[in-house]
């Protein structure tokens, strides 16, 4: 098996501190790749370049920085993929990314920005070969309905584009039923879609926040999920344990059905992602 990780942009100097603790810690689980998210306001967007720099620094592996072009122009944009490359930066997750008042919220491009996801795709790729670059490019991928789509078939239609326009990868939303993520590959397969499909894995840091970000970004919570929980709360070693047994079983299923890659998403701490893959790798040579 192979893993990567996902972080977000440090907002203090004390969370820069931590961050740059945890990507060290983490280079025990050997990541083929460490992604950044990516904030576009002003102030965000600086702390982007920071943890994409520190990530460069201290990761020990491959960096993907996110990319997206909600409230922005292409010019704007651009100059992000450009500082991006002058950072050594050569693969990017291109995404649109939601609007400020939440996923739920409808989307509107910016007039003078980029109006869909692939056109993001293809600025990128050529980007970089304005300067002798091939890029990487991932995209996002739902293996249930995206909040705002009218189908899972809508869904595929989009990712279909978005690969069209040059992405070789794409890093799935989180997900707890593996039937999901499976059928999605089957509907990939069905429509000679050729991407690599890997699974956005959310490892549980706590059950509670866990919930209600599942429900903001449409990830369904199965009953044996919540039945795997009951009786853990308020005791957090309780919880850890049943963390790592719970992502444990998801990730092996998975790669009983063929799966080799897994997207970790971090919450920019280190220790239960370690144990996890710990425990996985040693399941491996048993």
């Amino acid at each position: 098996m192979k893993f990567s990780y996902e972080v977000f942009p440090a907002r203090t100097t004390k969370g820069h501190a931590s961050l740059e603790r945890s990507m060290r810690a983490l280079q025990e689980i050997n990541p083929t790749l460490v992604s950044v998210t990516y904030g576009a306001g002003g102030g965000e967007r600086e702390r982007s370049f920071a943890s994409v720099e520190l990530a460069n620094e201290h990761s020990g592996c491959p960096v993907a920085a996110h990319l997206t072009c909600v409230g922005m122009s292409i010019a704007e944009v651009n100059a992000v993929i450009d500082h991006y490359l002058d950072l050594g930066i050569t693969h990017i997750v291109a995404l649109r990314g939601d609007p400020p008042e939440g996923i739920d919220a409808p989307y509107h491009p910016h007039p003078d920005g980029f109006q869909r996801t692939e056109d993001l795709v293809e600025a990128i790729i050529a980007r970089g070969e304005q300067r002798g670059l091939r890029l990487t490019v991932s995209v996002s991928a739902y293996p249930e309905k995206h909040p705002q789509s009218p189908s899972t078939s809508h869904d595929v239609d989009v990712l279909a584009r978005k690969v069209a326009a040059g992405a070789s990868r794409a890093m799935t939303q989180m997900f707890f039923d593996n039937s999901a993520f499976l059928a999605l590959r089957d509907r990939l397969a069905a429509r000679h879609i050729s991407v690599d499909l890997i699974p956005g894995i959310m490892p549980i840091h706590s059950f509670e926040r866990t919930l209600a970000f599942a429900q903001r970004c449409g990830a369904s919570v199965p009953s044996t999920l919540l039945k795997h929980f009951a009786g853990t709360e308020g005791n957090p070693a309780a919880e850890r344990e049943q963390s790592i047994l719970w992502t444990r079983q998801q990730i092996e299923h998975l790669h009983s059905n063929g799966i080799e890659e897994f997207h970790l998403y971090s919450l920019n701490t280190s220790q239960l992602l370690c144990e996890l893959v710990s425990v996985l790798r040693g399941a491996e040579h048993v």
